[in-house]
């Protein structure tokens, strides 16, 4: 039964989000895109590889919807706790491994060996069904020559603490890796790809998610270069040599290891917000999806928001109450430094923007929010989000908590966790990344 939005606001909104995560689920979207099977007496085979936060689930849909006598096998990552419980009766064909995220560690790093493995030896016959969500960045991870595992994972905390965005982030991730920026595609010809993808990135292009592992990567070393310098991020002296030298460069379009290649997009941001859009519009509602790829600092975003839903209350502005007013996309957070000896803040995208949102909007009656990451892990906590009511702030205050100190310390998740706001679901098995909705009465 869908929660009444006029008297049961909050929970209306969390209506909204598991609307936009079910239209995300892998098991919804994989089967209209599952290739044949290699043809029975060819000598080929199906190898399933891949990596994702959703990569338990996308494994999962494939084994329930490939047909039961052609042979199946593969291995793929995902995040520690993202595998899903196995259906009774469902056999297991493909392998699924954990690994951490968003920092990667000694597991990812011995799954992305072990895939490579499995490509060696692959035929024109074979066919390689690739399962790439986001997240597959730090879970599939090879450093290139020169680089060692805990360089990699400074340089990731790094890049996340610097307030690059996605697509600076994975571009320089491609080239300092074995196995991502086409890499993978490369390893396994001459059999043929096909690329299944979840995506969680703006604008939705497969050379972003993940980092790329299959499909060609138009951005260069020296594109990589430069970000690692605008960010000041340190690199081993001979690997900036090499990047300076172009001799880690990626495979790029019209190469010919990606002949014959597909790459399918099996569910995106826009689908997810406009599946919230109609459960909106099913409760009586106006709904109006402002954009999936919405990008920049969380607070700052946060503050739009709160601009939009400020006139929408007040009558004066583009949106006709009572509305919900949605939003997709990835912004980030730079983490501010903080004197020696106080505690480090808690929190992640949705969080920040929940704060920066809560604080624009002054108290503004009629109007709630619900942030969250829709992989239900808002950064590293054990949250999917927040929510903000117009008395947030009233009841802070109460508590003696002061909305400015919580964003100097980045520390949504304090704020929120005291206040008993913050949203937890669990992982949810997809990822299309962040989801934010105002509901304005």
């Amino acid at each position: 039964m869908t929660p009444d939005p006029h008297t049961q606001p909050r929970q209306f909104l969390e209506h909204l989000f598991r609307a936009a995560v079910t239209r995300a689920l892998p098991l919804h979207n994989t089967g209209a895109f599952l290739p044949q099977p290699p043809m029975p007496g060819s000598g080929g085979r199906t190898l399933v590889l891949g990596a994702g936060k959703a990569g338990g689930a996308m494994a999962q849909a494939v084994e329930a919807l490939w047909p039961a006598d052609a042979p199946l096998s593969g291995l793929v990552v995902t995040r520690y706790g993202h595998t899903p419980p196995r259906p009774e009766g469902l056999p297991q064909r493909i392998e699924v491994v954990e690994a951490s995220h968003p920092v990667p560690d000694a597991a990812g790093l011995a799954a992305a060996e072990r895939i490579m493995a499995l490509t060696q030896g692959l035929t024109k016959d074979d066919l390689v069904l690739c399962l790439i969500s986001g997240g597959g960045s730090a879970l599939l991870t090879l450093p290139a020559g020169g680089l060692t595992l805990a360089d990699k994972q400074r340089i990731n905390r790094d890049l996340l603490n610097s307030g690059a965005n996605i697509s600076e982030m994975n571009c320089v991730r491609k080239h300092l890796s074995r196995i991502k920026g086409g890499r993978l595609a490369a390893a396994c010809a001459p059999a043929r790809v096909v690329t299944l993808t979840i995506s969680d990135v703006p604008g939705d292009d497969p050379s972003i998610i993940a980092s790329g592992p299959t499909v060609p990567d138009a951005t260069s070393c020296a594109d990589a270069l430069a970000i690692l310098r605008r960010y000041a991020i340190e690199l081993p002296e001979a690997v900036a040599a090499q990047l300076a030298s172009g001799a880690l460069e990626t495979p790029k379009p019209g190469d010919g290891v990606f002949t014959g290649h597909e790459v399918h997009l099996i569910a995106t941001p826009q689908q997810s917000l406009e599946a919230a859009a109609a459960a909106a519009r099913a409760a009586g509602l106006a709904a109006y999806v402002l954009s999936d790829e919405i990008e920049g600092e969380s607070r700052e975003v946060g503050k739009v928001h709160a601009a939009l839903a400020r006139a929408a209350a007040r009558g004066t502005g583009a949106f006709q109450r009572p509305c919900v007013i949605l939003s997709g996309g990835e912004t980030t957070v730079t983490v501010r430094k903080q004197p020696e000896g106080t505690p480090r803040g808690r929190g992640g995208r949705a969080g920040e923007f929940c704060l920066g949102l809560a604080q624009a909007l002054q108290g503004q009656p009629g109007v709630w929010a619900l942030a969250a990451d829709t992989d239900g892990i808002d950064g590293v906590e054990d949250n999917a989000g927040a929510a903000v009511t117009p008395d947030t702030l009233a009841r802070a205050g109460a508590a003696g908590l002061k909305i400015d100190h919580f964003l100097d310390r980045n520390d949504a998740y304090g704020y929120f966790s005291a206040l008993g706001d913050l949203v937890v679901t669990g992982p949810t098995h997809t990822n299309v990344n962040d989801f934010r909705a105002l509901l304005v009465l």
